[in-house]
């Protein structure tokens, strides 16, 4: 198993994980026994060539699928054997999932974008906005609440999606792609928000991506190859 040097506690433990899809009488194999393990506050990218099975890795960590073989361990229970609605609720509490392309409903403001996940909880309206303002503020943009994804930059709009991720307080971040529609100025000072949250607010955060610089502001780095994991190593200090 490929192991991290970290003091830190382990967060999520893969154990031989293998991942096929059917298609016919052909059957495919996307993730082929990839072992690795991640820290709380880790900040780890993944990277590697299309088809190389980091999105569907991504998938399974966040629960959105299940392997064909192996164990998912996230502090030490195996989400591979979840029953499904076990599962789902489990994923509320624990994955913030950010995307390339953000996935703001246009005729919500930010702060309704934000507010969403909190629809599903037993929380009150006046804590519902607390929790809101409080991710706003931590992605900045405090003073844009009011607006419509339409009135927002690009970078902006993923600074809402952030907020959203960040405002049940998960276990992890999920991210895939985060940049990957942005102008290099604005990918920077997403990475840079997404370094302060595993900095300063503790986050662990789980990154695919093409960009080499993107993949440099993480702490580790995985590198993906045909469905298995061929090299590691240490990323940015």
């Amino acid at each position: 198993m490929e192991n991290i040097s970290n003091p830190k506690e382990t967060l999520i433990t893969l154990i031989d994980i293998h991942k096929n899809y059917t298609r016919g009488s052909e059957t495919i194999d996307v993730l082929k026994g990839v072992n690795l393990s991640i820290c709380k506050g880790d900040f780890a990218a993944f990277m590697g060539p299309s088809g190389s099975g980091k999105t569907t890795l991504l998938n399974l960590l966040g629960g959105l699928d299940v392997p064909s073989k192996g164990q998912i361990l996230i502090e030490n229970e195996d989400i591979a054997r979840m029953p499904e609605k076990k599962l789902t609720d489990w994923r509320a509490r624990h994955v913030g999932f950010i995307f390339q392309l953000y996935n703001l409903i246009p005729v919500m403001t930010a702060f309704q974008n934000v507010e969403l996940p909190l629809l599903l909880t037993r929380l009150s309206k006046k804590e519902r906005r607390r929790h809101v303002e409080t991710a706003l503020a931590i992605v900045g943009l405090a003073d844009r609440m009011s607006h419509y994804p339409r009135q927002l930059s690009g970078g902006q709009e993923q600074r809402v999606a952030i907020a959203r991720a960040i405002v049940t307080d998960p276990t992890f971040l999920l991210c895939d792609e985060p940049t990957g529609d942005l102008d290099r100025k604005s990918a920077n000072e997403i990475l840079d928000l997404l370094t302060r949250l595993v900095n300063e607010h503790e986050k662990t955060v789980l990154m695919v991506t093409h960009d080499p610089l993107a993949a440099n502001q993480a702490k580790v780095r995985f590198h993906l190859e045909k469905g298995e994991l061929a090299h590691f190593d240490g990323g940015a200090a």
